[in-house]
């Protein structure tokens, strides 16, 4: 079993390594594999709506996306953390995840999910809101926490004085095991849960 962490903060060793840092140790206390992707330092271009990606079977324009691609198809689970910016994600992580999503055109169903929000103060619930809409709208299985999921701190290392943050990373991560091992025993004696073909209604014709 395998979790992907995605740090979407510019900072290699910020605060948000370090809230992923604590989640991935408990992680492998539960003998889950984990891996984290520094993708808020790149150079991350948004989604043009061109549709290559539906024939090519990967975004057109080859960088982090088609990299992490499938290693997300292979991971059972996905943890996306980022700072917040303007009471919002960092807009490198939110290009990235864009087209990450939409051309990434594997079935997502039953994987889990979940984001990490990390701020000097404010913000936190909007940023963490709009993260966890990824997961939900391609029938992930979004985990939750004791607190919403975020670690406040400003300057580099004032996460560490968060305890209750730092807290609340830890249960995000059991319970997120508990999700993934849960949901493996699931498929094995059940099967994973019928899935339509999807229908298209656009509002405007």
């Amino acid at each position: 079993m395998k979790v992907l962490l995605i740090n979407g903060s510019p900072r290699a060793k910020g605060n948000t390594a370090r809230a992923l840092r604590e989640m991935a140790e408990v992680f492998e206390r539960q003998g889950i594999e984990t891996e984290t992707i520094q993708v808020g330092n790149q150079a991350i271009r948004g989604c043009v709506a061109c549709g290559r990606c539906g024939t090519l079977g990967r975004c057109v324009f080859d960088d982090a996306v088609n990299e992490v691609a499938p290693k997300f198809e292979a991971a059972d689970g996905i943890v996306v953390g980022s700072p917040v910016y303007y009471a919002g994600p960092n807009a490198t992580v939110t290009a990235f995840l864009d087209r990450l999503f939409y051309s990434a055109r594997f079935s997502k169903a039953m994987k889990v999910g979940a984001s990490v929000a990390v701020c000097r103060r404010g913000g936190a619930s909007a940023a963490f809101d709009r993260l966890n809409k990824y997961f939900t709208n391609c029938s992930m299985v979004v985990a939750g926490s004791q607190y919403w999921n975020s670690v406040h701190g400003g300057a580099p290392g004032e996460a560490e004085q968060d305890d209750e943050g730092l807290q609340t990373m830890r249960a995000l991560a059991r319970n997120m095991a508990f999700l993934i091992k849960s949901i493996a025993l699931g498929r094995e004696r059940y099967g994973l849960p019928e899935q339509e073909e999807r229908v298209w209604t656009n509002f405007i014709r």
